[in-house]
């Protein structure tokens, strides 16, 4: 997949390089559960911390679902 770059907002979580989509998502991951953010009773939703709220549009939570979507957002082609 062709590198993209990340915003100022998901570059504070993955980093300022150009990454391929699916290396940004796994470090997200890396991330969420780094810092025990996936909720867990029910595993699809991730709670925000400050990081997040920010690549989220200010949303205190998402879906594993919704945060594609958000993540499109934030990066640049």
């Amino acid at each position: 997949m062709k590198p993209v770059t990340p915003d100022a907002a998901l570059a504070a979580i993955v980093g300022s390089d150009p990454l391929p989509r699916t290396e940004i998502t796994k470090k997200l991951w890396v991330y969420i559960k780094a810092n025990n953010l996936q909720n867990p009773e029910k595993k699809t939703e991730i709670i925000a911390d400050a990081n997040l709220k920010a690549v989220f549009d200010g949303k205190a939570s998402v879906t594993m679902f919704e945060m594609t979507k958000h993540v499109s957002g934030h990066i640049q082609k």
